[in-house]
């Protein structure tokens, strides 16, 4: 059976669902990958509505594949960062996560 190798974009596609980011806001201090529950109702608590904010901006079908959608989703995440007048919405991922946790700890521990 000859071995199928992946296009240039698969690859990419691949690469992008691998990291996996999700958007946040800059005030909210729990961590979506881990601490969802809290995070949603955190959002919610501050009247952002961040994932229905997303749900209208992603460009999505049920006819896409996974890997697309997932790639429909960044992209929708990207677009709300580069019109973020504000500057309250971030993407992150469980690495840039990591980081600003700990960096907001240590702010609270200062006040």
């Amino acid at each position: 059976m000859p071995v199928i190798k992946p296009t240039p974009r698969q690859e990419e596609l691949n690469a992008l669902v691998e990291i996996e980011s999700m958007l946040t806001t800059t005030d909210n201090p729990f961590n979506p990958f881990t601490e969802y529950d809290e995070w949603f109702a955190y959002d919610v608590s501050k009247g952002y509505n961040t994932c229905a904010y997303l749900a209208r901006i992603v460009k999505s079908s049920d006819e896409l594949s996974e890997t697309d959608q997932a790639l429909a989703i960044d992209q929708a995440i990207d677009e709300i960062v580069s019109l973020n007048i504000l500057g309250l919405y971030v993407k992150v991922t469980h690495e840039d996560f990591k980081d600003r946790s700990s960096s907001i700890k240590n702010i609270d521990l200062l006040k």
